[in-house]
């Protein structure tokens, strides 16, 4: 029986009638598909460029963190009252806080009441107690600090008895794992363990430095990480970061950690972690092969030198090696006047000093990028170490015998990077490290003979349950939000740089004329031309209106009466005020008298060369001086001055970078 053809019947559709409809759906597909790879085009240029900001502010602070160690030096020579008055700063920037106390002396009189319900270790540690630590962490439960200075003094025991360099072998059925920069996100740390184990002789890990500040936990994480090599010494193993250094803390957030969460035992904390740092091990060597340290290399890196250096010399990367002629030496202050120089010993502190050289060489190691370009220059964006190109990897690789170079020290979108000819890898392990979406996390595994794998994360919480161009736009107005306040901290120089570009008085300038005074002043290397939609207002011949810039933003100011200009000043330099002014408070009062307050002032007014006449400080300070008793509170000084964003709220609905 033959069946019958539908499409002669008329109940059919002709090929031809499918083939059109079928070019319709291609076309319409290729046509949304383009519309999409474009519309994620513009959403990754936009979170790039929302990036590049935050990494050039951050390069910036970081930039004026190393020009510090110029003022101490200049500080200890001109400031003549510091043999005679404070040898204890002296102590405190050069020598051993604590090298004529022992343990004892610090958990003596700590007692641990019934009442605490967190976490008890039980010394000799062992696995259990990893456990039970990261367990009470996740409850949120707080570490005794009778427990946390047990933890650090038991560390510092076990670290001096470590090299610089600590030597680790892999084989096929051992892998190790190497992690990058924490910086107190201890999610990261949980997400890490949960996926690749725990530490464990057969689980050996290398965390490459920065495992705190920035982040909220880096109390939690220096715990977890020193618990853990105390149990696996041989398998878990640290190397120091430029952030393991006590001064790096005090601006960047883990000293005020310390001290609000241990607010009573928290500056013995601090004294003994100072020490700590210092004990840590500054690179780790993998089958001989794989050099894994924090930051990078110069074309001067000799591993022969960093292999002997007394590297518990290296307090901070803030205290270069003063020049000794003597015990008291006389020297002409850069104000003409005789001073007593450096040539006083407290605590034996300066026969502690590396060499130069020595000290050179450590920054290199901590503080180094790589770059595309070939040679060895100066890092100009961070202000210490240096760009090394693929040459110079090459040739300290080839020098050592080694195959590759593991690093960390710079934030990553994907968490990691390649790069030098698979020679250098980045890996970066705090993920949303700038702003939540902002980047992921990675960790590496590798062993002997094989080729390196990637495991990237990222943290997720509500808000990564919004759309993709929600959260571009959350990243991007945190980002604007900082530049912006780094605009008003610099607002005298920015319209009198905008002043001499407009020679007609109009309050316009030229893109051109606009981006350059940017530059010239911020010094933040950005693609200001492509950000000033965001930043100021265009006419419709595309002038700027230079002045739109500052109209949402102002610095609160404490005294009506005070000139803009010193609280622009005193809110630029607020994190270097507060990092002097503690050093300055030997016994952690938080005050310091106005005489100190005052001379204080001049010298740092001096060395950064600020044009602020003496009287305006003074009446400032004055003001500030509450119950008139002669003392400042320099904590509330400086919280005095804040930037206020005016329509914050409008700024948030609808910003766009691109």
């Amino acid at each position: 029986m033959n069946t019958p053809n539908l499409e002669d019947m008329g109940c059919g559709t002709s090929s031809a009638t499918k083939d059109k409809k079928s070019e319709k759906a291609l076309k319409a597909a290729l046509v949304i598909q383009n519309w999409y790879r474009g519309y994620s085009a513009r959403l990754k240029t936009r979170q790039r460029y929302a990036l590049t900001i935050f990494q050039s502010i951050e390069y910036a602070d970081e930039q004026g963190q190393l020009q510090l160690s110029n003022f101490f030096s200049f500080m200890l020579e001109n400031y003549t009252n510091v043999p005679e008055k404070e040898p204890g700063l002296v102590t405190r920037l050069f020598g051993s806080s604590i090298q004529d106390k022992d343990r004892q002396d610090y958990l003596g009189l700590i007692e641990i009441p019934d009442s605490y319900c967190g976490p008890r270790l039980q010394f000799p540690l062992t696995f259990t107690d990893i456990d039970l630590l990261i367990e009470a962490f996740k409850q949120q439960q707080i570490l005794h600090a009778y427990y946390v200075l047990e933890v650090l003094f038991e560390t510092k025991k076990v670290l001096q008895q470590m090299p610089n360099f600590t030597h680790t072998n892999t084989s096929p059925s051992k892998e190790i794992t190497i992690c990058g920069d924490l910086h107190g996100k201890l999610d990261d740390l949980f997400l890490i363990f949960y996926k690749n184990g725990l530490p464990s002789v057969t689980n050996p890990y290398v965390f490459n430095g920065d495992f705190v500040d920035r982040g909220k936990n880096s109390m939690e994480i220096l715990m977890i990480l020193f618990v853990s090599f105390l149990v696996y010494p041989n398998d878990l193993h640290l190397n120091r970061g430029n952030h393991e250094d006590f001064m790096m803390n005090m601006r960047y957030g883990f000293t005020k950690e310390i001290l609000h969460k241990y607010k009573l035992h928290g500056k013995k904390i601090l004294q003994i972690l100072e020490e700590v740092y210092t004990w840590l091990p500054i690179g780790t060597i993998i089958d001989n092969e794989v050099l894994v340290i924090h930051g990078g290399i110069s074309e001067s890196t000799d591993l022969n030198l960093l292999h002997r250096i007394e590297r518990n010399k290296m307090r901070s990367v803030l205290m270069p090696p003063i020049p000794m002629d003597g015990d008291r030496a006389e020297k002409k202050n850069k104000l003409g006047t005789a001073t007593v120089a450096l040539g006083i010993r407290t605590s034996g502190s300066f026969s502690e000093q590396l060499t130069k050289q020595e000290w050179e060489q450590v920054i290199d190691i901590l503080w180094s990028d790589p770059r595309g370009k070939r040679g060895c220059y100066p890092n100009t964006n961070r202000g210490g170490g240096c760009y090394f190109g693929p040459d110079i990897t090459s040739k300290i690789l080839n020098k050592y015998q080694l195959k590759m170079l593991v690093r960390s020290h710079e934030c990553k979108p994907e968490g990691y990077e390649i790069c030098h000819d698979g020679k250098v890898i980045t890996v970066f392990s705090a993920s949303n490290y700038y702003e939540e979406g902002s980047n992921r996390g990675a960790y590496i595994r590798m062993s002997s003979g094989t080729t390196p794998r990637f495991f990237q994360y990222q943290i997720t919480k509500a808000t990564c349950f919004r759309p993709l161009y929600q959260r571009v736009n959350a990243i991007e107005s945190s980002a604007i939000r900082m530049l912006k306040e780094r605009m008003i901290s610099r607002k005298t120089d920015l319209i009198r740089a905008f002043q001499l570009q407009d020679r007609n008085k109009s309050g316009k300038l030229s893109m051109g004329q606009w981006a350059f005074s940017m530059e010239n002043v911020l010094g933040l290397n950005l693609p200001w031309r492509s950000l000033s939609s965001h930043l100021v207002t265009t006419d419709k011949d595309g002038n700027i209106d230079y002045m739109s810039g500052f109209q949402d933003v102002h610095i609160q100011k404490p005294v009506k009466e005070v000139q803009s200009s010193l609280i622009e000043t005193v809110y630029r330099y607020r994190s270097d005020l507060q990092i002097i002014f503690n050093i300055i408070d030997s016994d952690h009062s938080g005050l310091i008298s106005m005489e100190e307050f005052r001379s204080m002032w001049k010298l740092f007014k001096s060395h950064y060369s600020v044009h602020i006449d003496d009287s305006q400080f003074d009446e400032l300070a004055e003001r500030m001086d509450l119950n008139k008793d002669g003392s400042i509170d320099f904590n509330e000084f400086l919280k005095a001055f804040y930037v206020v964003h005016k329509f914050d709220q409008l700024n948030k609905s609808d910003t766009k970078l691109a």
